[in-house]
């Protein structure tokens, strides 16, 4: 019979272990010695050893389910219950205890940081959903839309939560998407119609303004594209495609229109410039007849100056007033000359001229006399009252005088 600490063979070649229970039998041996069949045994036993202990490198430093490791650690259990290896069996049995209650450990572990994983991915998936729900209300359509892409990333990325309350949020977040975009197609398509009326309208405002390109109706016809251009821009944007092309149609007749009325208006222009070139010679002519000396050879010479001027045509606006006004200047010189000269040799006019210098005179003379005499009868108030008078009477005189003077004499 050979023995050893925990183990032994009997004379029949039955193995048995030691345990605190007592002795359990291993199995049989009749191929060799006692001493191999322990040996066996034995290395068995070291074989659960190095089980044991890859089994709690793993849980250690792996990420080893706590189903798998359980698993696990009952097959090795059952090999240690099953009593087939010689050896410490209640040492085994007490590291298999220790690793059980540190796959236990970090099943809690594991339990507990996936609860807060879970906190937090609800928490995360509510911020999206009250976001989403916010954006759902914008008309910023590119930027929230990007937006409302970005936070069906994130979602995806987060973990799922239990089926009630995942099917909840997400259902919430969902609506909250269709919403923004059922009203961002409402809002694309109520511009597109917008657009197509704006088409619509600038094709008639196009046509017209084509029409118009001819005119040389200048002052009406550019007013008018004046008028077009205040209902392009009232008209709104049509498609960009649509828009584009309108707008070089329409530019493109007012240029037309415009620079042909340039081309003409430079024309004008030139050729009033060198009008007033020749209406400055004739007011210079016509400016040398003052003052005016014999009246007759000068309203002659006026008249021939006269007749070249209505000859000429128009000068430019901004120097009408001024060189019309030199010409207008000697005209009212011409006009006074011939009042006066009419004045002069007028007898009807120059007879009543004389009659109410005479009469004037009369009264003059006859006031003057009742101012002596009441000064002689001592009646100053009454002096002084037709001193007044005469004061008066005295300055009609003396302009009757001048007037006939005029009548040269």
């Amino acid at each position: 019979m050979s023995s050893e600490p925990w183990g032994r063979v009997d004379e029949a070649g039955t193995v048995y272990v030691r345990t605190a229970d007592g002795e359990q039998v291993v199995g049989s041996w009749q191929a060799g010695s006692p001493e191999e069949a322990l040996a066996y045994f034995e290395r068995k036993y070291d074989g659960l050893v190095v089980e044991i202990e890859l089994l709690e490198r793993r849980v250690q430093t792996t990420d080893l389910s706590a189903k798998d490791a359980t698993a696990a650690i009952e097959h090795i259990r059952h090999q240690v219950d099953e009593h087939h290896v010689v050896g410490d069996l209640a040492a085994l049995k007490k590291r298999l205890d220790k690793l059980t209650s540190d796959v236990e450990a970090r099943r809690e572990e594991r339990r507990a940081a996936k609860a807060v994983q879970t906190d937090e991915a609800r928490r995360a998936k509510e911020a999206l959903v009250t976001e989403a729900e916010e954006l759902a209300a914008s008309e910023q359509w590119r930027a929230a839309g990007e937006r409302l892409r970005a936070l069906v990333d994130t979602w995806k990325g987060l973990p799922r939560l239990d089926r009630r309350t995942d099917d909840e949020l997400w259902h919430r977040f969902s609506h909250a998407r269709s919403a923004f975009s059922k009203r961002r197609k409402a809002h694309f398509a109520s511009l597109d119609a917008q657009r197509e009326t704006a088409r619509q309208t600038k094709e008639k405002l196009v046509a017209e303004a084509e029409s118009l390109s001819d005119s040389t109706d200048w002052g009406p016809t550019a007013a008018r594209y004046r008028d077009l251009m205040s209902e392009w821009k009232a008209a709104g944007r049509a498609q960009r495609e649509a828009e584009d092309d309108l707008w070089n149609r329409f530019r493109g007749a007012q240029d037309v229109f415009f620079q042909a009325r340039s081309q003409v208006f430079a024309e004008r222009d030139a050729e009033q410039q060198e009008n007033l070139t020749h209406k400055e010679e004739l007011v210079v002519e016509a400016e040398k007849l003052l003052p005016i000396s014999d009246l007759k050879s000068a309203r002659a010479a006026f008249r021939s100056v006269n007749e070249r001027w209505e000859a000429i045509g128009h000068v430019p606006r901004d120097a009408r007033a001024r060189i019309e006004g030199r010409l207008h200047a000697v005209e009212r010189a011409l006009q006074d000359a011939e009042e006066t000269e009419w004045r002069r040799s007028n007898p009807e006019a120059r007879a009543r001229a004389q009659g109410l210098t005479g009469q004037l005179q009369d009264a003059v003379d006859k006031l003057r006399g009742q101012i002596d005499a009441a000064r002689a009868a001592g009646n100053n108030a009454k002096a002084d009252k037709l001193a007044k008078e005469l004061e008066g009477r005295q300055a009609l005189l003396d302009q009757a005088l001048k007037g006939l003077e005029e009548f040269g004499g």
